[in-house]
């Protein structure tokens, strides 16, 4: 996984209407880059859903959510609307994303191991370097610890 003070992985990735997103598009804002395994699971959702009440909040401190799965381009259409999810959801189904930030490792479930997304958190400064990383977060509260963190 990457650190802090490392140049954050360039991406150009579809979102959620297809529309290519990369994160240069950001340069001058905060990035909050949150990857999580999948669409309409109960954990994902919840975090998903704890950014989105939250995103008033995020936008006032100039930073711009943006989740990432593998999920398809339409699956994340179908979570957003179906969850009301105001900001950025992008598909990473070639895990080129996934890969470069390092949160694709392998992962034990009722004792089967599987390779998998981490759940992470990556806060990426204006000037596209990492400022902090949160490896294996919790969904529920995931959105307030980054706050917390914006605010200082």
């Amino acid at each position: 996984m990457l650190e802090v003070g490392a140049k954050a992985p360039a991406f150009t990735l579809p979102d959620k209407d297809g529309n290519p997103v990369s994160l240069s598009d950001f340069t001058g804002r905060k990035v909050i880059l949150y990857f999580y395994p999948r669409d309409n699971t109960p954990g994902c959702t919840r975090q998903a859903c704890a950014f989105a009440a939250a995103y008033e909040e995020f936008w006032n401190l100039d930073a711009v959510v943006i989740g990432v799965s593998k999920d398809s381009a339409a699956s994340h259409q179908k979570f957003a609307e179906k969850n009301g999810l105001p900001f950025i959801l992008l598909s990473d189904p070639e895990l080129s994303a996934i890969q470069s930030y390092g949160v694709w490792q392998e992962k034990k479930n009722y004792g089967k191991v599987s390779m998998g997304v981490v759940r992470s958190t990556f806060v990426i400064d204006e000037a596209g370097i990492i400022e902090k990383v949160m490896p294996k977060v919790k969904p529920d509260t995931n959105a307030a610890e980054i706050l917390a963190y914006l605010r200082g």
